[in-house]
């Protein structure tokens, strides 16, 4: 296969064979995993009636739609199938559960059939094996251009910080794929390429240590679960709290978890933003919460220009001086600023904040080249700062 230059070719895709997946994916703030699936409201793990109760009817099927995707997690991982008994077993070691019998387990199998996936059972030395038919694994393709191709390694690059996490286990995986696929001669163009565009400023952290937490963190999610956690803050040691977790946020290479803290007692400022780093251990709870009717993950973290949490925000306005101005309006602090340009050349900034710390480091990153027109109470903590550094540095 011949390769010419990347910008010579945007309309010529190379076609990849790419592995179907199985169950769709997992939505960290619905609940959602998989679709297409019947769920019933027959006795679970713990013997109950999960139609009655707090837990309600949704909470059932949630469990179920996590239980099925973890069992078709199973098939794919076991060419030659499982039995009843062996996939039981694995789904109570991997889902952390206290017990599951091998009715559900059966009941799960049928649903899936039932919903279209192709698994078929077998006799085999052991007993009776599920596992997936040939037309589970079927190829599908898929079409990526040079372009295209550039833009996913640069996403990849830039995903780093998630290494050790199930996220970023799921980008190797399918980054192995193309590169498994892909002709020698494309690949050693992409690697010349390569040579030429490199992704700086990339934080040399990881979350492997933090693995079994955020598995613990995302169950709890998909399962509107209370959780239980060690959680050391800046400064402080480490404390207790409860956790009812709404969804994941990835933000400046960290990831946050959205809880509201059931020890906060004003609902408007219970919701909370919590940095996984900080997490020295999470429990799952025997307890069950509601989510806030009409809660929107992305709207929540998407009106102020950090990651500190707030119920109420409020206008920040900075004056640039003309020398600055550009690298302002080059990198803007938020995708809501506006800029008002002064007769002098300055600029003035007006951005929303649900806390003075998301504006204080920026105004002083720029030194002497911004001021801090209003709130007059932040203004006054920069001038407090400004002050103590005149002493050190003076």
């Amino acid at each position: 296969m011949s390769v010419v230059p990347f910008q010579d070719q945007p309309h010529q895709p190379l076609e990849l064979p790419i592995y179907e997946r199985l169950a769709g994916e997992w939505h960290l703030s619905s609940g959602r995993v998989g679709a297409g699936i019947e769920c019933s409201n027959q006795p679970d793990h713990d013997g109950k009636d999960h139609k009655a109760g707090s837990r309600g009817q949704s909470m059932a099927r949630n469990e179920q739609l996590i239980r099925q995707h973890k069992i078709l997690e199973l098939l794919e991982a076991y060419r030659f199938g499982r039995t009843l008994d062996e996939l039981r077993d694995a789904a109570v070691e991997e889902l952390g559960l206290t017990s599951l019998h091998s009715r559900s387990i059966r009941r799960d199998l049928e649903a899936l059939q039932a919903a279209g996936f192709d698994v078929v059972t077998e006799d085999a030395a052991r007993g009776r094996v599920w596992k997936l038919g040939p037309r589970a694994r079927k190829i599908h393709k898929i079409s990526i251009t040079a372009t295209e191709l550039i833009a996913l390694a640069l996403g990849r690059d830039l995903m780093f910080p998630l290494a050790g996490t199930t996220f970023w286990q799921g980008i190797e995986s399918f980054w192995q794929k193309i590169q498994d696929e892909l002709p020698d001669g494309v690949w050693s163009h992409y690697q010349k390429y390569r040579n030429v565009l490199h992704v700086l400023g990339v934080p040399a952290k990881s979350y492997a240590d933090k693995q079994s937490i955020l598995k613990t963190i995302n169950r709890a999610i998909l399962e509107h679960r209370v959780v239980d956690v060690a959680y050391r803050p800046v400064g402080k040691p480490v404390g207790s709290r409860t956790l009812e977790p709404y969804g994941v946020v990835f933000y400046q290479s960290s990831l946050y978890i959205i809880a509201t803290d059931a020890q906060v007692a004003e609902a408007d400022d219970a919701m909370r933003h919590w940095k996984l780093d900080r997490f020295e251990k999470a429990t799952l709870l025997d307890k069950w919460f509601q989510p806030q009717d009409g809660f929107d993950l992305e709207s929540h973290v998407g009106r102020s220009v950090g990651i500190f949490a707030g119920s109420r925000t409020r206008q920040y306005r900075i004056r640039i001086s003309q020398r600055a101005a550009p690298w302002v309006l080059e990198d803007p602090w938020h995708a809501s600023q506006k800029v008002k340009r002064r007769r002098d050349g300055d600029i003035e900034l007006t951005v929303v904040a649900a806390h003075d710390m998301e504006v204080i480091p920026r105004v002083l990153a720029l030194g002497a080249e911004a001021e801090l027109l209003s709130p007059a109470s932040c203004r006054q903590q920069i001038a407090e700062i400004v002050k103590e550094l005149g002493k050190r540095y003076g």
